[in-house]
C-alpha cells in the first residue's frame, strides 16, 4: 500500500468525533495506511467482524504501527448520507422536546387534566418522506408527529392536510413553534389520564407506529367522520363534553395543534389490541 493509492478515497479526519462517520465506515492510519472494517474486525485484538469504528475499546490502537484512533482518516463511508438524516432527525426531535417541555412548564404544569406519571418525550422517529415521522408523548396529549422536509409545502397554522399510510387516511393540522419550525400533527390520545406510566405510553405510541404501516389495517381505519363519531361518544360516555371544549381544547392549542379525533375511550386501557392509529378505539 500506498499513499497515492489511497488519498483520493479521503473523505476527512476522524479525529475522535463520533458523530462524523456512521458504523459502516471504513477508517485508515494516516500514520501506516493500515485499513480499519468494520465487516472484518481485527484478528489481532479479537475484535470480531461487525463492530464500528466508534465501539472499539478505549486503549485500542493501529494494529500496524500503534498509532491512536484519533490517527484515522475516513476512507470510505457507506453508511453516511443515512448517519447525516439520522444525526438530523436527533437535531429536530431534540428542539421538538425542548419545545413542548416548555409549553408544560410555562402553561400546563398545573392543570387537572395533566397526567403526572408522563413527561415529554419523542418516540420511535424515523425519515419518511423527506422528513421525519414519529409521535410525540405528552403529559396531556399523544400525537402522531410530521416534520416536514425542506420539499414539502408548509400551509398556515391550523390548516388541515390528509396524509395517506398503508393503514389509512390521516388528517394532519400544520402548525408551528420557535424551537421545532414548521409540523403537521394527528391527535392519537388526548387527554392522558388512561396511561398509568411513561413506559406503557412509550409502549403505545410504538404499537402506533407500527401499526400505522399495516395495510390490513385500512379496513378498519377509514377515517373522518367515523373516528370522529367514536371519539365523541368516549367523550359523551365520559362527562367530558363540556371539558373538551374548554380545557382540552386548549391544551391542544398549546400542545400539538391538532384537532383530530381524541382516543382514550372512559374505561378502557390503552393497548396494543386496540385500533391505536388515526385515534379509533375499539
Amino acid at each position: 500500500m500506498n499513499g497515492l493509492q489511497h488519498t483520493p478515497g479521503f473523505e476527512g479526519s476522524y479525529l475522535g468525533a463520533a458523530d462524523r462517520i456512521s458504523p459502516r465506515a471504513v477508517m485508515e492510519c494516516k500514520i501506516c495506511w493500515t485499513p480499519y472494517d468494520p465487516a472484518e474486525g481485527d484478528d489481532t485484538r479479537q475484535i470480531l467482524p461487525g463492530t464500528a469504528f466508534t465501539d472499539l475499546p478505549d486503549d485500542w490502537t493501529c494494529p500496524g504501527c500503534t498509532a491512536p484512533r484519533a490517527q484515522f482518516l475516513v476512507r470510505e463511508d457507506p453508511g453516511a448520507a443515512e448517519a447525516a438524516i439520522l444525526n438530523a432527525i436527533d437535531r429536530r426531535t431534540a428542539a421538538l422536546v425542548a419545545d413542548f417541555t416548555e409549553v408544560f412548564n410555562a402553561r400546563m404544569r398545573d392543570l387537572p387534566m395533566v397526567n403526572a406519571a408522563l413527561h415529554v418525550e419523542a418516540v420511535a422517529f424515523q425519515p419518511w418522506d423527506g422528513g421525519a415521522l414519529g409521535v410525540l408523548v405528552a403529559p396531556w396529549f399523544m400525537n402522531l408527529i410530521l416534520l416536514p422536509g425542506p420539499d414539502r409545502p408548509v400551509l398556515a397554522t391550523g390548516e388541515k392536510e390528509v396524509i395517506g399510510f398503508p393503514s389509512g387516511d390521516y388528517e394532519f393540522l400544520h402548525n408551528s413553534r420557535e424551537m421545532t419550525g414548521p409540523y403537521l400533527a394527528c391527535s392519537l390520545f388526548s387527554p392522558m389520564g388512561d396511561f398509568s406510566s411513561q413506559l406503557q405510553a412509550v409502549d403505545v405510541a410504538r404499537a402506533v407506529m407500527a401499526e400505522l404501516f399495516r395495510h390490513e389495517n385500512r379496513a378498519e381505519t377509514d377515517r373522518a367522520a367515523e373516528i370522529r363519531a367514536h371519539a365523541e361518544a368516549g367523550l359523551a360516555e365520559a362527562g367530558l363534553a363540556e371539558a373538551g371544549g374548554t380545557e382540552a381544547g386548549q391544551a391542544q392549542t398549546d400542545g400539538a395543534g391538532a384537532n383530530g379525533a381524541e382516543a382514550t375511550a372512559a374505561g378502557a386501557e390503552p393497548s396494543r389490541r386496540r385500533l391505536i392509529t388515526g385515534g379509533l378505539a375499539e
